[in-house]
């Protein structure tokens, strides 16, 4: 089992990468996520919440199942910008500016850790993998589902 919690955790093995796997995880899932749209006309809207809750659930329980082998929030362990990436983009248009600017807002809210998002990663387990991240999603989310309500004018 816990070969498939590898898998899960590094997202397929992107995890593996090193230094960077976070951020090409984040490319990874705008990739998918813009092709997948495409490929379903616009109509699997309804489906990205579900998706992202269990993306977000499996991230939960791998990521704490390899924290005893890898450590506290490993680098390899990046299930958790998936998540993070895909409810950045979450209810937005599926566009090239749109997609980079939530990419670009994510990472930076990630890495900068601002407005509490820091504390989140003390919580024990997998939980404190995959908060930070999905929190960083939400601000990305809210700050662009602001500028679609403010400046509807496409990215």
């Amino acid at each position: 089992m816990i070969r498939v919690h590898k898998l899960v955790s590094t997202s397929l093995g992107i995890g593996y990468i090193g230094k960077g796997g976070g951020t090409v995880a984040a490319v990874a899932t705008c990739i998918c996520w813009y092709f997948v749209f495409r490929a379903g006309g616009g109509q699997l809207v309804s489906w990205q919440p579900l998706l992202l809750l269990v993306v977000t659930a499996l991230g939960i329980w791998s990521a704490g199942a390899v924290e005893p082998l890898w450590g506290k929030d490993d680098k390899k362990v990046v299930i958790d910008e998936v998540a993070g990436m895909g409810i950045s983009l979450l209810f937005l248009p599926v566009t090239l500016g749109y997609i980079v600017a939530a990419l670009v807002l994510f990472r930076f809210f990630d890495i900068a850790k601002p407005l509490l998002i820091r504390r989140l990663e003390r919580v024990e387990g997998g939980w404190g993998v995959m908060l930070d991240d999905v929190v960083a999603g939400v601000y990305t989310n809210l700050l662009l589902q602001l500028y679609l309500y403010l400046a509807p004018t496409a990215l």
